[in-house]
């Protein structure tokens, strides 16, 4: 058994331990340079690949938007978008679980985190579902797998990441990923569309949370979905729209913002970021007054303080890992090995597939990136693979990773929040698994899907 292997053997001991990511990899690459190569190089290049990182004027948006995503989860923000997609899919079969997944998306986007999302949404939503006669598992699973599903669009933090580590404009991977998310958020809306209870299928959506619901989302508001027993006691219509949109009429030119920003190329990304922090601390501290300044702002910083400086130190340290695997050629031995495994581009895109699923339900996603991403994207593009569109099938992959048995991170969350085994989370996200599934052999197999924007 040789020293590089016995390294390897340690790091995943202490991995197993729970030792904290970054000083594990932090490790590994002094390991890798100092016992292996007999050099002391290894400090030296993780210092000069954090000085690298920094200078990366997109890095300024991963704590930025960080921070953007922790104050709204601190708010009324996930009840007022509900509130809108509730009325905006009131009228048609399956609305509210329609409204639930766009809620989601909408909600996982800003945040840029899947477990804040069905702790916030998934939360209010599931006891909801029930009343509407939803069957258990269809909700169950619903909020489990819509949890990431935000994840492709703008400003989802791990599309940044990926752009940064890979050296791909964020910005074009984001136009790139707007059509495959809508797509997904399509597709299951359409699955909760035919699942709808006949019953149901013209019933108005909207009415009034109790107090103690209202209490807990940081904000009185005045319209979600209803009981059965009253939901012919108010029609939804154009008149709930407009109450939706006024209730959140200060919340809703942060997407604009965003949208106009990066998918219309008026601004970059760091700026973006900083227009849309500035706004929100305006607005929920000083307009709506839902966090207190002084009191529980400061609390908000340090915890995205703590998110953000762990992504950043971990990506500085895997920098310094990928140094010593470029300088020792990895990249190329993995190449040649998978060649003369097969020549063929849509076998690899097959066991990338099953790799990268894998990886997505054992390691969180922002991990998953800054490690597999450098020694995958040369491979790939060796096989004539578009950066851009290995990232979105990458993204995409580690998105269903997260409600992927066994242990799949949303699993273990929503077994948590709701108090249901994870066995039963695992039958119940099955229906959607496969249906995202299906998405993936699609954009995996049809780049025109991911590239017709941005090519």
């Amino acid at each position: 058994m040789n020293l590089f292997t016995l390294i390897i053997i340690g790091m995943f001991l202490f991995a197993v331990l729970e030792t904290p990511l970054f000083t594990i990899i932090a490790g590994l690459s002094i390991a890798c340079f100092f016992f292996i190569d007999n050099e002391w190089a290894s400090i030296q290049t993780i210092v000069i690949e954090m000085n690298r990182l920094a200078s990366m004027p997109v890095l300024v948006a991963l704590p930025l938007f960080t921070f953007s995503g922790c104050l709204l989860a601190e708010t009324g923000a996930p009840m007022r978008i509900m509130n809108l997609m509730g009325a905006l899919t009131g009228r048609i079969p399956g609305g509210i679980a329609v409204a639930a997944i766009c809620s989601c998306a909408f909600f996982t986007a800003l945040t840029g985190a899947s477990g804040v999302t069905i702790v916030a949404i998934g939360s209010l939503l599931y006891p909801v579902l029930l009343r509407q006669e939803y069957d258990e598992n269809f909700s169950l699973g619903l909020l489990t797998t819509s949890g990431s599903l935000g994840l492709l669009f703008a400003p989802s933090l791990p599309v940044i990441l990926y752009g940064v580590v890979a050296q791909v404009d964020a910005a074009v991977i984001f136009k790139a990923a707007l059509v495959p998310g809508i797509l997904l958020v399509l597709l299951l809306s359409a699955y909760a569309f035919f699942h709808a209870p006949k019953q149901r299928a013209h019933s108005p959506l909207l009415s009034a949370l109790s107090k103690d619901s209202q209490r807990s989302c940081g904000g009185e508001l005045q319209y979600v979905m209803p009981d059965r027993k009253d939901a012919h006691k108010k029609k939804t219509g154009w008149k709930d729209v407009w109450n939706a949109l006024k209730e959140g009429i200060w919340e809703w030119p942060i997407p604009l913002v965003i949208i106009a920003g990066i998918y219309g190329g008026f601004t970059t990304i760091a700026e973006v970021s900083a227009l849309v922090l500035v706004y929100v601390v305006a607005v929920e501290c000083f307009v709506l007054r839902e966090i207190d300044f002084s009191r529980r702002l400061p609390g908000i910083i340090i915890e995205s303080v703590i998110v953000s400086g762990a992504i950043i130190i971990i990506l500085g340290f895997a920098l310094g890992f990928t140094g010593y695997l470029v300088d020792e050629e990895i990249p190329g031995r993995l190449l040649g090995y998978l060649v003369n495994l097969t020549e063929n581009k849509y076998y690899f895109l097959a066991g990338l597939n099953l790799f990268l699923l894998a990886v997505g339900c054992l390691m969180d996603i922002f991990s998953a990136i800054v490690i597999i991403v450098p020694v995958i994207v040369p491979i790939a593009v060796q096989y004539g693979i578009d950066p851009v569109h290995l990232g979105i099938i990458f993204l995409l992959n580690l998105e269903i990773g997260y409600s992927t048995p066994p242990v799949g991170i949303n699993l273990f969350i929503a077994g948590l929040k709701f108090g249901k085994p994870v066995t039963q989370l695992y039958r119940a996200s099955v229906p959607y698994l496969l249906i995202m599934l299906l998405l993936l052999a699609a954009i995996t197999y049809i780049p025109a899907l991911s590239l017709f924007l941005v090519r």
